[in-house]
This record gives C-alpha cells, sequence and structure tokens, in this order.
C-alpha cells in the first residue's frame, strides 16, 4: 500500500457517496496548488492523468 492510498481511502470514506463535476474538482486542485506550490508538479501530472481518455493512458504507460 502506498502513503498516497489513506489519504484516497479517506476521500472515499468521506465523499465516497457524493458526484462532483470538473469543474469542482479543478477548482479544488487551484485551491491547493494555491496553498501548497510545491506540488504543482505533482497536480499538474495529475490532472493530465484525468483529463486523457483511458486508451491514451495506457498507450502512454507502454
Amino acid at each position: 500500500m502506498y502513503f498516497t492510498d489513506r489519504g484516497i481511502e479517506e476521500l472515499a470514506a468521506r465523499r465516497g457517496e457524493e458526484q462532483v463535476s470538473v469543474e469542482w474538482l479543478a477548482d479544488r486542485l487551484r485551491v491547493f496548488v494555491d496553498l501548497n506550490p510545491s506540488f504543482e508538479d505533482a497536480v499538474e501530472r495529475l490532472a493530465t492523468f484525468l483529463a486523457r481518455d483511458e486508451d491514451e493512458v495506457l498507450d502512454a504507460e507502454e
């Protein structure tokens, strides 16, 4: 288990029943980066990963 799994599990436990828009998620990521600028690269990579189609992600892994 990666350390990040705990945060992902907390997210699912606290907000697992909610539906959110991509715009809401983008706004939350912007706020997070504003508060934690050292994580800008990681958030950029995550946003790019989420923006891609599943086929594109699989192609990039090969």
